[in-house]
Protein backbone atom coordinates (compact mmCIF):
# COMPACT_ATOMS: atom_id res chain seq x y z
CA UNK A 1 0.00 0.00 0.00
CA UNK A 2 3.13 2.56 0.98
CA UNK A 3 4.31 2.44 -2.70
CA UNK A 4 1.03 3.70 -4.81
CA UNK A 5 0.70 7.95 -3.38
CA UNK A 6 -2.63 7.25 -5.20
CA UNK A 7 -3.96 3.90 -3.15
CA UNK A 8 -2.69 5.72 0.27
CA UNK A 9 -4.48 8.75 -0.01
CA UNK A 10 -7.91 6.73 -1.09
CA UNK A 11 -7.26 4.75 2.18
CA UNK A 12 -6.87 8.23 4.11
CA UNK A 13 -10.06 9.49 2.76
CA UNK A 14 -12.16 6.71 2.73
CA UNK A 15 -11.41 6.25 6.64
CA UNK A 16 -11.97 9.93 7.76
CA UNK A 17 -15.55 10.18 5.52
CA UNK A 18 -16.81 6.39 7.29
CA UNK A 19 -13.67 4.77 9.19
CA UNK A 20 -15.83 4.75 12.53
CA UNK A 21 -16.18 0.92 12.26
CA UNK A 22 -13.13 -0.23 11.38
CA UNK A 23 -12.15 -2.29 13.83
CA UNK A 24 -8.77 -0.51 16.18
CA UNK A 25 -6.52 -3.43 15.89
CA UNK A 26 -6.74 -3.15 11.93
CA UNK A 27 -6.13 0.42 12.47
CA UNK A 28 -2.89 -0.44 14.29
CA UNK A 29 -1.40 -2.30 11.91
CA UNK A 30 -2.09 -0.07 8.66
CA UNK A 31 -0.98 2.91 10.87
CA UNK A 32 2.20 0.79 11.44
CA UNK A 33 2.09 0.16 7.35
CA UNK A 34 1.56 3.78 6.51
CA UNK A 35 4.11 5.09 9.41
CA UNK A 36 1.48 7.10 10.84
CA UNK A 37 1.13 7.06 14.50
CA UNK A 38 -1.21 4.81 15.99
CA UNK A 39 -3.17 7.97 18.19
CA UNK A 40 -3.49 9.71 14.57
CA UNK A 41 -5.04 7.23 12.82
CA UNK A 42 -7.63 6.18 15.38
CA UNK A 43 -8.80 9.98 15.11
CA UNK A 44 -9.00 9.85 11.66
CA UNK A 45 -11.29 6.57 12.01
CA UNK A 46 -12.90 8.62 14.38
CA UNK A 47 -12.29 6.19 17.29
CA UNK A 48 -11.10 7.11 20.64
CA UNK A 49 -7.75 7.33 21.66
CA UNK A 50 -6.89 5.34 24.66
CA UNK A 51 -5.05 7.52 27.64
CA UNK A 52 -1.57 5.20 27.05
CA UNK A 53 -1.44 6.77 23.64
CA UNK A 54 -1.81 9.97 25.00
CA UNK A 55 0.96 12.70 26.53
CA UNK A 56 1.09 12.76 30.33
CA UNK A 57 -0.11 16.28 32.07
CA UNK A 58 2.86 18.43 31.10
CA UNK A 59 3.71 22.58 31.89
CA UNK A 60 2.09 24.59 29.15
CA UNK A 61 5.36 27.07 29.18
CA UNK A 62 7.80 24.18 29.26
CA UNK A 63 6.23 22.94 26.24
CA UNK A 64 6.03 26.14 24.56
CA UNK A 65 9.43 26.92 24.89
CA UNK A 66 10.78 23.30 23.97
CA UNK A 67 8.84 23.69 20.46
CA UNK A 68 10.27 26.74 19.99
CA UNK A 69 13.54 25.22 20.16
CA UNK A 70 13.62 22.03 18.81
CA UNK A 71 12.25 24.48 15.72
CA UNK A 72 15.98 25.83 15.09
CA UNK A 73 17.35 22.36 14.35
CA UNK A 74 18.15 21.50 10.89
CA UNK A 75 17.30 17.86 9.54
CA UNK A 76 20.25 15.44 10.44
CA UNK A 77 19.62 17.63 14.72
CA UNK A 78 16.38 16.61 14.29
CA UNK A 79 17.03 13.11 13.66
CA UNK A 80 19.51 13.08 16.53
CA UNK A 81 16.55 14.58 18.89
CA UNK A 82 14.08 11.29 17.67
CA UNK A 83 17.01 9.54 19.04
CA UNK A 84 17.92 10.83 22.36
CA UNK A 85 13.77 11.28 23.16
CA UNK A 86 14.24 7.37 22.67
CA UNK A 87 17.30 6.89 24.85
CA UNK A 88 15.44 8.50 27.72
CA UNK A 89 14.10 6.27 30.34
CA UNK A 90 10.09 5.81 30.67
CA UNK A 91 8.79 6.25 34.70
CA UNK A 92 7.77 2.48 35.77
CA UNK A 93 4.98 3.73 37.30
CA UNK A 94 3.41 6.64 35.18
CA UNK A 95 1.66 9.69 36.89
CA UNK A 96 -2.14 9.57 37.01
CA UNK A 97 -2.89 10.38 33.43
CA UNK A 98 -4.54 13.98 32.51
CA UNK A 99 -6.66 14.18 29.95
CA UNK A 100 -4.80 17.28 27.62
CA UNK A 101 -6.88 19.99 27.35
CA UNK A 102 -8.65 20.76 24.06
CA UNK A 103 -6.73 23.06 21.81
CA UNK A 104 -9.46 24.77 21.23
CA UNK A 105 -10.17 25.44 24.45
CA UNK A 106 -13.92 26.75 25.41
CA UNK A 107 -14.75 26.98 21.71
CA UNK A 108 -15.70 23.15 20.55
CA UNK A 109 -14.64 22.17 17.00
CA UNK A 110 -17.99 22.56 14.68
CA UNK A 111 -16.79 20.65 11.45
CA UNK A 112 -15.20 17.13 11.51
CA UNK A 113 -12.14 18.38 10.22
CA UNK A 114 -11.21 20.73 12.79
CA UNK A 115 -12.20 18.32 15.14
CA UNK A 116 -9.66 16.15 13.60
CA UNK A 117 -6.87 18.68 13.77
CA UNK A 118 -8.04 19.50 17.62
CA UNK A 119 -7.42 15.95 18.32
CA UNK A 120 -4.23 15.46 16.13
CA UNK A 121 -2.90 18.71 17.75
CA UNK A 122 -4.18 16.73 21.47
CA UNK A 123 -2.10 13.65 20.31
CA UNK A 124 0.97 15.51 21.05
CA UNK A 125 -0.37 17.92 23.98
CA UNK A 126 -0.08 20.90 21.99
CA UNK A 127 -2.71 23.96 22.16
CA UNK A 128 -2.48 26.73 19.78
CA UNK A 129 -0.83 29.25 22.07
CA UNK A 130 2.46 25.91 22.51
CA UNK A 131 2.95 25.35 18.80
CA UNK A 132 6.52 26.84 17.28
CA UNK A 133 5.94 30.00 14.88
CA UNK A 134 4.27 29.32 11.90
CA UNK A 135 3.48 32.04 9.84
CA UNK A 136 -0.20 31.88 10.78
CA UNK A 137 -1.77 34.62 13.45
CA UNK A 138 -3.57 33.19 16.56
CA UNK A 139 -6.86 34.17 15.13
CA UNK A 140 -6.40 31.88 12.41
CA UNK A 141 -5.57 28.76 13.94
CA UNK A 142 -8.36 29.41 16.27
CA UNK A 143 -10.22 29.59 13.38
CA UNK A 144 -8.84 25.98 11.83
CA UNK A 145 -9.68 24.27 15.35
CA UNK A 146 -13.37 25.68 15.28
CA UNK A 147 -14.47 25.16 11.77
CA UNK A 148 -11.86 25.25 9.12
CA UNK A 149 -14.27 26.40 6.43
CA UNK A 150 -13.36 26.10 2.74
CA UNK A 151 -11.83 28.69 1.87
CA UNK A 152 -8.72 30.07 -0.61
CA UNK A 153 -6.32 29.97 2.16
CA UNK A 154 -7.04 26.87 3.47
CA UNK A 155 -4.29 24.72 1.47
CA UNK A 156 -1.81 27.45 2.80
CA UNK A 157 -3.00 26.72 6.45
CA UNK A 158 -2.85 23.14 6.20
CA UNK A 159 0.84 23.44 4.40
CA UNK A 160 1.99 25.19 7.79
CA UNK A 161 -0.15 22.74 10.42
CA UNK A 162 1.28 19.64 8.42
CA UNK A 163 4.95 19.66 9.60
CA UNK A 164 4.38 20.20 13.25
CA UNK A 165 2.47 17.57 13.79
CA UNK A 166 4.77 15.09 11.62
CA UNK A 167 2.20 14.37 8.38
CA UNK A 168 3.03 14.95 4.60
CA UNK A 169 1.40 17.45 2.92
CA UNK A 170 -0.16 14.72 0.74
CA UNK A 171 -1.53 12.44 3.79
CA UNK A 172 -3.08 15.50 5.59
CA UNK A 173 -4.77 17.03 2.35
CA UNK A 174 -5.98 13.21 1.38
CA UNK A 175 -7.73 13.46 4.85
CA UNK A 176 -8.99 17.24 4.75
CA UNK A 177 -10.38 16.47 1.20
CA UNK A 178 -8.00 18.74 -0.55
CA UNK A 179 -6.54 18.34 -3.61
CA UNK A 180 -2.88 17.98 -3.31
CA UNK A 181 -1.08 20.45 -5.92
CA UNK A 182 2.42 18.98 -6.75
CA UNK A 183 3.96 22.42 -6.01
CA UNK A 184 3.00 23.43 -2.80
CA UNK A 185 5.67 22.90 -0.26
CA UNK A 186 5.84 23.11 3.50
CA UNK A 187 5.38 27.10 4.27
CA UNK A 188 7.99 26.79 7.30
CA UNK A 189 8.56 23.54 8.78
CA UNK A 190 8.47 20.29 7.16
CA UNK A 191 7.15 16.71 8.96
CA UNK A 192 10.48 16.51 10.14
CA UNK A 193 9.67 18.97 12.91
CA UNK A 194 6.91 16.94 13.73
CA UNK A 195 8.81 13.74 13.90
CA UNK A 196 10.39 15.49 17.41
CA UNK A 197 7.25 15.99 18.33
CA UNK A 198 5.89 12.83 18.01
CA UNK A 199 8.52 10.85 19.82
CA UNK A 200 8.64 13.31 22.60
CA UNK A 201 4.96 12.91 23.75
CA UNK A 202 5.23 10.04 26.05
CA UNK A 203 7.85 12.82 27.65
CA UNK A 204 7.29 14.61 31.49
CA UNK A 205 7.83 17.77 31.46
CA UNK A 206 11.23 17.54 33.57
CA UNK A 207 12.39 15.35 30.58
CA UNK A 208 10.93 18.03 27.48
CA UNK A 209 13.24 20.74 29.79
CA UNK A 210 16.16 18.42 29.11
CA UNK A 211 15.06 17.45 25.37
CA UNK A 212 15.33 21.36 24.83
CA UNK A 213 18.93 21.88 25.99
CA UNK A 214 20.03 19.25 23.76
CA UNK A 215 18.40 21.13 20.85
CA UNK A 216 20.41 24.16 21.87
CA UNK A 217 23.33 22.08 22.33
CA UNK A 218 22.87 20.47 18.76
CA UNK A 219 21.89 23.84 16.99
CA UNK A 220 24.41 25.79 18.79
CA UNK A 221 21.24 28.40 19.48
CA UNK A 222 21.94 30.42 22.73
CA UNK A 223 19.34 30.66 25.08
CA UNK A 224 18.69 34.29 25.89
CA UNK A 225 16.32 33.59 28.45
CA UNK A 226 13.20 35.53 26.59
CA UNK A 227 10.97 34.12 24.33
CA UNK A 228 11.62 35.09 20.48
CA UNK A 229 8.28 33.87 18.36
CA UNK A 230 10.31 33.40 15.50
CA UNK A 231 12.02 29.72 13.74
CA UNK A 232 14.54 29.26 11.53
CA UNK A 233 12.73 26.44 9.25
CA UNK A 234 14.42 24.34 7.22
CA UNK A 235 11.76 23.19 4.88
CA UNK A 236 13.62 24.65 1.87
CA UNK A 237 16.88 22.28 2.83
CA UNK A 238 14.29 18.80 3.57
CA UNK A 239 15.84 16.03 2.11
CA UNK A 240 12.19 14.88 0.33
CA UNK A 241 12.81 17.51 -2.06
CA UNK A 242 16.07 15.76 -3.33
CA UNK A 243 13.68 13.40 -4.94
CA UNK A 244 12.36 16.61 -6.86
CA UNK A 245 15.45 17.52 -8.39
CA UNK A 246 16.39 16.54 -12.22
CA UNK A 247 19.05 14.36 -12.62
CA UNK A 248 21.75 15.35 -14.90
Amino acid sequence: MGGSGEVRSDVLSSLFSRGAGTDPRHLGELAVELGIPVADLLVVAGRPVPAGLLPPGRDAKVMKQFAHRVSHCDHSQLAALVDFTGSLPRPAAPEPFVEPRWPGKSRPPETRLAALLCALLRNRGFGIRELPFLGLSLSTLRSMVWRCDPSPHRQQQLAALAGPLGWTLPDLFAVAGEPYPEGLRPVVHCHHLGQVFTAAVPLTTAQLIETAREADRLSLREDRGTWQPVSEGFAEQCPDRSEELPTK
